[in-house]
């Protein structure tokens, strides 16, 4: 029953162009359109520099490193932009049933559980699909920096380093899924789409706060419990820094414990109170 309400589900979002161009390639094509006039204009105004210091233009440079795309595109594909995006993916997914007075219609075909889990199953792939994108943009991004500067390209990675990679990208990937499940949760508590949007963007824009001038503002360590589990934002970024390099005070294996605790709760709590809710609410005119 799961599988069938996850075909529906994702069939349902596949005939939403506008959103499916939104959630998934948005971002990507302006990162890659971006990339292309930064690479143009630093190249542009570096050689009017150079022409003004009387440097040759034509200095050797080192080469371009496509395997750098990597690690960028896992540590960028839970930018803030793409957390938006896919935000109005999964907000429009859990709660258009509300809005279109259409779940009593589909509530009768398959059980409750299906149907949400099925809906979260539809915005996991929007965050693996989105991030697949990224990756693409990001090795645009790369060609397009030896292309413009005349550099050779080259491809050298380490199995540690992309050990590093693949795990960042999996934290991403659960930012992103943690996110989209606080608009779950505002969904079926509120039936309003505006607050499945809303909700989870001015809470996490509270928390971005909180997570840079708070520390220092209301005197809390930023490796404590209390921020690393009210801040997933902070859990998360803490978390890619212990990918990133050895740990060492302050990053202790501790803290990181923490902050898995932190991104584990925001991430399992909002999907099961909205499994909980959902479970017992009428829905006799929705």
């Amino acid at each position: 029953m799961l599988v069938d309400a996850l075909k529906a589900e994702a069939y349902r979002f596949s005939l939403n162009r506008v959103l499916v161009f939104i959630s998934v390639l948005l971002t990507p094509l302006l990162f890659a359109l971006g990339g292309v006039l930064f690479h143009w204009i630093t190249k542009t105004n570096g050689d009017k520099a150079a022409q003004a210091a009387n440097l040759p233009l034509d200095m050797p440079a080192e080469a371009v490193n496509l395997a750098d795309a990597l690690g960028f595109a896992a540590a960028g594909c839970a930018n803030g932009f793409v957390l938006i995006c896919v935000l109005i993916a999964a907000a429009t997914i859990y709660a258009g049933d509300y809005r279109w007075e259409t779940w009593r219609l589909i509530s009768a075909r398959n059980d409750r559980i299906s149907l949400i889990l099925a809906k979260v199953g539809v915005v996991k792939i929007i965050a693996i699909v989105s991030s697949l994108f990224f990756l693409i943009a990001s090795f645009i991004f790369m060609l397009t920096q030896a292309m413009v500067y005349d550099r050779s390209l080259t491809f050298a990675i380490e199995g540690k380093e992309l050990g590093g990679a693949a795990l960042t990208w999996l934290l991403s990937y659960i930012r992103i899924v943690q996110f989209t499940l606080v608009g779950l949760l505002a969904a079926v508590l509120t039936r309003s789409l505006l607050a499945a949007l809303i909700v989870p963007w001015g809470l996490g824009f509270i928390q971005s706060l909180l997570g840079g001038v708070g520390p220092a503002l209301l005197g809390m360590d930023p490796t404590g419990w209390t921020l690393q589990l009210l801040l997933p934002g902070l859990a998360y970024d803490t978390l890619k820094a212990a990918v990133a390099g050895p740990l060492e005070a302050p990053m202790t294996a501790a803290v990181v414990w923490k902050s898995i605790t932190g991104l584990a709760l925001w991430t399992l709590v909002p999907l099961g109170g909205a499994l909980v809710w959902f479970k017992r609410q009428d829905l006799s005119k929705e």
